[in-house]
């Protein structure tokens, strides 16, 4: 049976390495070892940060919309509540955004939710809450 020689292949896996860690600080950039473990961790904040992005905008994008609303004197959460009574199916990216550039937009939004809302909640029996009277 040939004998297998392994420096090739075990030198192109070193050099891999090192390519994705140019630029990292000191000996992490330098010592294959070093550089081996800081690329593992890079790859796992990257993973977990490109999750965590999607959250972050989400944040980002209720705060918009809440201010937008705080403007019209209505809370975020009322205001998407009576975006569902109202049928209107839209996301909060682009909520945010026309809270941002088309206050008039936005404010044509919060008015068709608040009397929707007012509309539901009318509707509603005395003493039980618009959520109960829809279950």
């Amino acid at each position: 049976m040939a004998r297998v020689k392994r420096a090739v292949s075990s030198k192109k896996h070193r050099r891999e390495i090192l390519e994705r860690a140019k630029g990292y600080y000191g000996n992490k950039s330098r010592s294959y070892r070093a550089a081996n473990e800081q690329v593992m961790h890079s790859g796992q904040y990257a993973f977990r940060d490109r999750r965590a992005r999607k959250g972050e905008f989400r944040r980002l994008w209720i705060q918009r919309i809440n201010a937008g609303c705080r403007q019209h004197g209505m809370s975020y959460s009322r205001f998407i509540a009576g975006l569902h009574a109202a049928g209107i199916e839209v996301d909060r990216k682009v909520l945010a955004d026309l809270a941002v550039t088309d206050p008039t937009a936005f404010a044509a939004l919060v008015e068709a939710a608040s009397t929707a809302r007012d509309a539901e909640q009318e509707a509603a029996p005395k003493g039980t809450s618009s959520q109960e009277a829809s279950a």
